[in-house]
């Protein structure tokens, strides 16, 4: 794991990892014959990662090379987006994991655009940076066809922002003049239009992942645990969200720019301007994984979009038998309400109660399908930084959330 680390954090290195196809370290090299063949069964036939930084050298690809040091053509690119005061280094290893199952298919990029205190600029402001990194990682692999979008935390809600920019968006002259053909009598921007219907940037929408991120925003009752439920507390801290920036105001539903409705609600809809909800809907896979325990920041209902008494009951809670903190796997259809009809019906307006808006978000979030993935790391030593763990975000002290990135591999749709 020290190899594949320090790979991370070099600019354009090639460095072998141990055991996959051989090593820098001669003391690491299989010296018979019988161990080679044990090895090559358990591991891919690919040489070494490939780290490529991008322009302002913190966001990075990882890649693989094969043993003669040649890159494949990858097809699905992978974009992971971190949390609060995050950084790409938080999925370097969720990213490897994914580039050992799926060497030759995947180019996964950790974003960096927004890093650090960049993270209290907003949802919508840190959803135009991603959607122009993404664009940017784009036209350096001419190979992608299929994108897929991985999220922690807040990083799942500016994930939803950027998906709703690039939803339609050709992000070339080379893209929109010579593939595919329409009837003469079609307008040149109808056949523009049918070509980029439900895509995104282009690119065929595949998984949406997000783990314990806060859909519902962070108000209101245990949404954020760390409250212990204290009504007088949670009242408190959404009058002073600005504290957090703008990204403060959004996440407590305090933001109300122009007479609009709060940023969370209105991206639950779509509008003339941008299509929130066609763009998440365009995914053919979407995933919530949940902490049922112990996540100080994130609440249960607002990170598996439920409402609190559709939660499941903690005792009828087992452990799968491959993935340990793994308790509870549901696979939900799409409720047979229209989007349009939940708007109707709710009338929620920027001066509506919590409660109306919490339950607006849920209704239209629902009438797409997800997969909800509830996780507990009751009985670790690392429960108490589950919010982190179920990340993976350092290995050396989160590393009991691995199985709950392995179950996110083995159900990535490729």
């Amino acid at each position: 794991m020290m190899d594949s680390e320090r790979a991370l954090t070099q600019v354009q290195e090639i460095e072998q990892e141990g055991g996959v196809g051989g090593g820098t370290n001669k003391k690491m090299e299989v010296k018979n014959e019988t161990n080679k063949k044990k090895r090559s069964s358990y591991f891919p036939k690919f040489g070494c990662f490939r780290i490529e930084h991008d322009a302002s050298g913190r966001g990075f690809d990882i890649e693989v090379a094969d043993e003669s040091g040649q890159r494949p053509t990858p097809t699905h690119l992978i974009i992971m987006v971190n949390g609060l005061v995050g950084s790409a280094q938080n999925w370097k290893f969720a990213a490897k994991q994914f580039l050992k199952r799926y060497p030759k298919d995947t180019i996964v990029h950790c974003s960096e655009r927004n890093s650090s205190m960049l993270t209290f600029d907003g949802v919508d402001v840190m959803g135009d940076r991603l959607a122009e990194e993404v664009i940017s990682v784009i036209k350096r692999h001419p190979s992608v066809q299929k994108i897929s979008f991985v999220g922690h935390s807040l990083g799942g809600l500016v994930a939803r922002y950027a998906i709703a920019k690039l939803y339609g968006r050709d992000i070339s002259m080379e893209l929109s003049q010579g593939n595919g053909h329409c009837e003469s009598q079609v307008s040149d921007q109808e056949c523009h239009d049918r070509k980029y219907e439900g895509k995104i940037a282009g690119l065929e929408p595949i998984n949406f992942i997000t783990s314990a991120t806060p859909h519902l925003g962070s108000r209101g009752h245990k949404q954020v645990p760390m409250f212990c439920g204290f009504y007088s507390l949670e009242k408190a801290v959404s009058r002073v969200a600005g504290v957090f920036g703008k990204t403060g105001k959004h996440l407590f539903l305090t933001d109300s720019d122009n007479g609009k409705p709060p940023l969370l609600l209105q991206m639950v809809r779509d509008s003339e301007d941008i299509k929130f909800l066609s763009a998440l809907r365009s995914f053919k896979h979407r995933v919530a994984y949940a902490n049922v325990r112990y996540d100080q920041l994130v609440g249960w209902s607002t990170s598996s979009i439920r409402r609190r008494k559709e939660l499941p009951k903690r005792r009828h809670l087992s452990r799968h038998e491959k993935y340990p903190h793994i308790v509870n796997v549901e696979t939900e259809k799409s409720t047979s309400v229209v989007a349009d009809e939940v708007h109707d019906e709710s009338r929620v307006s920027s001066g509506s109660s919590k409660l109306d808006f919490e339950e607006e978000m849920i209704r239209s979030l629902t009438t797409m399908s997800w997969d909800r993935i509830d996780v507990s790391f009751s009985g670790s030593m690392q429960k108490i930084l589950a919010h982190s763990t179920i990340q993976v975000k350092t290995y050396r002290i989160n590393s009991d959330g691995a199985d709950v990135i392995q179950h996110m591999i083995d159900n990535f749709q490729i």
